[in-house]
């Protein structure tokens, strides 16, 4: 069942970027959020799969890769959003923060990335091999971190629709240069955003027997 959330701040470089943090009771896992393109935390699908998530005892934290000034730029000129180096150092610097909190320390920990910000969490499980146990890709576009993915270490779910053959074609590609344990799921009849009804809910069945299987302490 869902725990206490609460507002976290996330300090990075020069900026803090903000978060809502959930952890359940007898947690067994911890699960950041990297959103996609044009989104924020606040992104509909990934509160849906995130409220699945803490369902089956796992935490999460759903945070904003931009701060408020850089979301109202990138919502004129598009350029951070595409920004994936940025994006994953972010990551990176918020895996760092949450290792330094005593509730989570002892969490095992694993990133939920949508779009774009599956390219993200990629490279950022590159850089931080050690923290990162699991990797769950949605509709991802592991093509942006194309240089990393031969040195991500952590496994990881590729989920994507299957009308949305393009990015289908990216994943399978993106399989062929990752070297650690991967899986591709096709959604059937699911588009980009997995509107369809239960598309997101497979989605989230999914993900939550992924992050399960690999962050559980008890099968470390």
């Amino acid at each position: 069942m869902s725990g206490a959330s609460r507002g976290v701040e996330i300090p990075v470089d020069r900026v803090t970027l903000g978060g809502d943090l959930t952890i359940p009771e007898d947690a067994m896992g911890l699960v950041v959020f990297a959103h996609g393109s044009g989104s924020s935390r606040h992104s509909p699908r990934n509160q849906y799969v995130a409220r699945a998530l803490q369902q089956a005892s796992l935490a999460t934290l759903l945070m904003d890769l931009l701060t408020r000034d850089e979301e109202a730029m990138d919502r004129h000129s598009a350029h951070l959003r595409f920004n994936i180096n940025l994006l994953a150092e972010r990551l990176v610097h918020a895996t760092d923060w949450l290792a330094g909190q005593p509730d989570l320390r002892d969490l095992r920990s694993g990133y939920f990335g949508a779009s774009t910000g599956a390219a993200a969490a990629l490279m950022a499980a590159a850089e931080r091999p050690a923290a990162i146990h699991a990797v769950v890709s949605r509709g991802g576009r592991p093509d942006l971190a194309a240089p990393k993915l031969a040195s991500v270490r952590a496994p990881t779910l590729l989920i994507v629709g299957g009308a949305d053959p393009v990015v289908i074609g990216m994943n399978r590609e993106a399989m062929r240069e990752l070297r650690c344990q991967t899986q591709l799921e096709i959604i059937p009849g699911a588009g980009h955003l997995f509107e369809e009804p239960g598309a997101l809910d497979q989605v989230a069945r999914l993900a939550g027997q992924w992050f399960l299987q690999h962050l559980n302490p008890d099968d470390a």
